[in-house]
Order: C-alpha cells, then sequence, then structure tokens
C-alpha cells in the first residue's frame, strides 16, 4: 500500500519589530458605555420611567372595584407589581452605582438584570394585550360601558404598554452589554 503521510514542517514565527512592540505598549481600552446600560444616568431614567407607568397602571386598575372580576385584569395588575418591584431595586441598583461612580460590568450582575428584564417584558406585555382585548371586548361588543369603567381600564392598559416599551430598551442595552462581554 502506498499511502501518503502528511508531513508538518515547522515555520519560525518572526521576530518582532519596533511598531509591533509599540503598539502592544498600549493600554488596553473598554468599550464606552451606551447610555441606559446599567448603572448609566439613561439607564436610571429607563428604570425611573418603567416604574412610574407600572405604578400608574397598578393604581389606575386598583381603583376600580370591579377588576378582580376579569382575570386578565387581574393578571395586569399581578405582572405590573411585579414590574414595579423589579424596577425600583434595579434603579436603585443604578443609584448606587452613580454615586460611588462605578459603572455595573460584573458579568453574573448584567446577565441578572437581562433574563430579569426579559421576564418582566415578555410578562408585562403578555398582561397589557391581555388587557387591551378585553377592553375592546368590553365596550363595542358587550355595549356595557355603563358600568364598567372602560376609561380607567384603557388608561391602565396604555400605562402598562408604556412600561412595556421602558423595560424593551433596557433588555437589549443590557443583553447587548452582555453579548459584548
Amino acid at each position: 500500500m502506498n499511502l501518503s503521510r502528511p508531513s508538518v514542517h515547522p515555520v519560525e514565527a518572526p521576530p518582532f519589530t519596533d511598531a509591533v512592540a509599540v503598539a502592544d505598549d498600549r493600554p488596553l481600552l473598554r468599550m464606552k458605555d451606551l447610555q441606559g446600560m446599567p448603572g448609566t444616568l439613561g439607564g436610571l431614567v429607563l428604570r425611573i420611567f418603567q416604574l412610574v407607568f407600572a405604578v400608574v397602571s397598578l393604581f389606575v386598575m386598583a381603583s376600580t372595584s370591579d377588576f378582580p372580576s376579569v382575570t386578565a385584569f387581574r393578571y395586569l395588575v399581578a405582572v405590573v407589581s411585579l414590574q414595579s418591584l423589579w424596577s425600583l431595586s434595579l434603579a436603585v441598583v443604578d443609584v448606587y452605582c452613580l454615586l460611588v461612580r462605578r459603572r455595573l460590568r460584573n458579568c453574573r450582575f448584567v446577565c441578572l438584570f437581562t433574563i430579569g428584564d426579559g421576564i418582566t417584558s415578555t410578562l408585562t406585555f403578555a398582561a397589557a394585550c391581555s388587557s387591551a382585548g378585553i377592553t375592546i371586548l368590553i365596550d363595542p361588543d358587550l355595549n356595557k360601558c355603563h358600568w364598567n369603567h372602560r376609561a380607567r381600564f384603557e388608561t391602565a392598559t396604555a400605562m402598562a404598554f408604556l412600561s412595556w416599551f421602558s423595560v424593551s430598551p433596557s433588555f437589549l442595552l443590557n443583553f447587548w452589554s452582555l453579548a459584548s462581554h
């Protein structure tokens, strides 16, 4: 049998030149933080918007006497309660990072924030969509607007959507920050 055997010829590395040595002496640079990432002023502003919209949605929905009769509205109250607690806790973390003038670059924390934002974003969107569907059903289809608080339900649903619009950039920026590590 005549089989050919590959032969490997080692190649020596070229010697370092002055241009390469100068390039290696430069300090390593980190990626610039974008506003909206955790630990930045933009991130704090997004968290405050999330918190405000979720709390307004919660209080408007809870101010009606008949929201517990509809499962979608109970789900909305539960989700915006969770969203407000999540946003409040991360706003506190952002305030701390701004006070000590440090950026949040710990991979575990960023991963936790990304997963939490993804979960709360999905839940908030689902709750807002289901509440919007019920609100649409109440008015033209059932014509029971005289005893229901349709305007309050619409306001609470709109605030839940605005909270979701505030959570989505936070999730995307956290995900991008996690991917860039």
